[in-house]
């Protein structure tokens, strides 16, 4: 039986305007969710963050940023600080989302920079891996799984240096807006495969107590069958996050 707390957590991507964003919020600090169950996170787009903080103040839920660079301040056009991040009330950063990877050119070498100076910042990162279709179909899966992990925390390569409290996103690349969910046996297989990575690389205890959530079409009606497998310890929600009664149907998996 797993001990890990689920997270889910809405990224809300480019999308939404401020007053789509403020009703969005409104609702589901509204609603009644058991914190005691499980902790909420939000990552709407830099321009709502400062709304985020306000409205969201003294409630559990967390508020993330979608991207940071790895510099505290410099002449990067553009780009979004740790420090800054911490100072507009975010508590965790996504990165090496999917998007990010493919549509940005960021390698895991640039995600690693950005893990480390998250941790020194002292945000919780939200480490995102996962295959393309192609390589999933060529059985490289575990290989690729492998090299991201290892190339996106190697700065943190001894125990003492990586926090239980970081948590690590499977996100298969072939399931993220395309309808398409990995079978919850599919996404198991995934989860404990990196839960062993982590306890060979780092040590049983991280290994066990480290949060892994999925992220790929993740909608209310597969949400149960995910979390009944025993290392998923969440999920990131893209387009069902954008409605409050989707978000927060997947929020309350517990229920019935």
């Amino acid at each position: 039986m797993k001990n890990r707390k689920p997270l889910m957590a809405a990224n809300w991507k480019m999308n939404l305007s401020l007053g789509e964003a403020e009703d969005l919020f409104t609702r589901i600090k509204r609603a009644h969710i058991d914190f005691d169950t499980v902790d909420v996170l939000v990552a709407p787009p830099f321009t709502t963050l400062p709304l985020a903080s306000r409205l969201l103040a003294g409630t559990d839920i967390h508020v993330a940023g979608q991207n940071m660079h790895w510099e505290t301040k410099g002449a990067f056009t553009g780009e979004i600080s740790p420090l800054m991040l911490k100072e507009v009330g975010c508590s965790h950063v996504i990165l090496g989302h999917s998007e990010r990877r493919r549509l940005f050119s960021e390698t895991s070498e640039i995600i690693n920079r950005k893990v480390d100076a998250a941790i020194e910042a002292g945000l919780v990162p939200i480490v995102c891996i996962g295959e393309t279709l192609k390589e999933r179909e060529g059985g490289k899966t575990f290989d690729i799984i492998r090299s991201q992990l290892h190339e996106s925390l190697k700065m943190r390569g001894q125990p003492r240096n990586l926090s239980q409290g970081v948590i690590l996103a499977y996100e298969p690349i072939w399931a993220i807006g395309t309808g398409k969910t990995a079978t919850p046996e599919q996404a198991q297989e995934a989860h404990l495969f990196i839960r062993r990575w982590l306890r060979e690389n780092f040590d049983n205890d991280l290994g066990e107590a480290m949060r892994i959530i999925y992220g790929g079409s993740v909608r209310p009606e597969n949400i149960k069958d995910l979390m009944s497998q025993p290392d998923i310890d969440g999920a990131l929600i893209g387009g069902a996050s954008l409605r409050a009664e989707s978000f927060l149907s997947i929020v309350r998996f517990y229920e019935g």
